[in-house]
């Protein structure tokens, strides 16, 4: 069984070292796309799929709040799971949980942050596609080949894939890129003196 859990590690390590090769031009982009649409006086908006809904609600608290340093407050928020109630005569797909919402709530200018593992998850996909027609950037996260998803997006957009086909190293993955957006904004907006420790 230990062997086991070094081998757990050793993959983890293994997919952050690649991840790291692979990723910084897509996460310097990213955090200068989510900077200048806070600074534009727009707001990050946040969902993923079923396994990666508490990262979502993750990036949105530490927006809010804060990641590791006080700062004041950034407009960002998760988008529910659950299917809102729309009354008896209304039949809502799963599907279009997160779609529903980016049109009720999203105006243009705001930015659509999507986390998803392999990228052909249809609630993804039609949050993507609800947050293009009405001109908003968007920022994927997801692992495998980037399905469906990585077809939708433009020049304008940005797409952070795990060089992973595995869920867990993936939402790990997630993670870790997460907490290097949360510092590379909080450094782009609020820049620290130097001797700051």
């Amino acid at each position: 069984m230990q062997d086991t859990i070094k081998e757990i590690f050793t993959e983890s390590i293994q997919v952050q070292i690649a991840a790291g090769e692979v990723l910084p031009s897509a996460l310097e982009s990213a955090a200068f796309t989510i900077a200048q649409s806070l600074i534009n006086g727009n707001k990050l908006i946040c969902c993923g799929t079923a396994n990666c809904h508490m990262l979502a609600q993750h990036m949105a608290g530490v927006l809010v709040n804060h990641y590791e340093t006080e700062r004041p407050c950034l407009p960002a928020i998760a988008l529910s799971q659950e299917s809102i109630n729309l009354g008896q005569s209304t039949q809502v797909d799963d599907y279009d949980t997160f779609a529903r919402q980016v049109r009720a709530f999203a105006q243009q200018g705001d930015l659509l942050l999507a986390l998803a593992i392999n990228g052909n998850e249809k609630q993804i996909i039609s949050a993507v596609e609800a947050a293009l027609t009405k001109d908003m950037k968007v920022i994927v996260m997801v692992g495998d080949d980037g399905g469906e998803l990585v077809g939708l997006l433009g020049p304008n957009d940005v797409e952070i894939r795990t060089p992973s086909k595995r869920p867990s190293r993936i939402i790990e993955s997630h993670l870790v890129n997460l907490h290097c957006l949360s510092e590379l904004v909080d450094l782009t907006l609020f820049p620290q003196d130097e001797n700051y420790v």
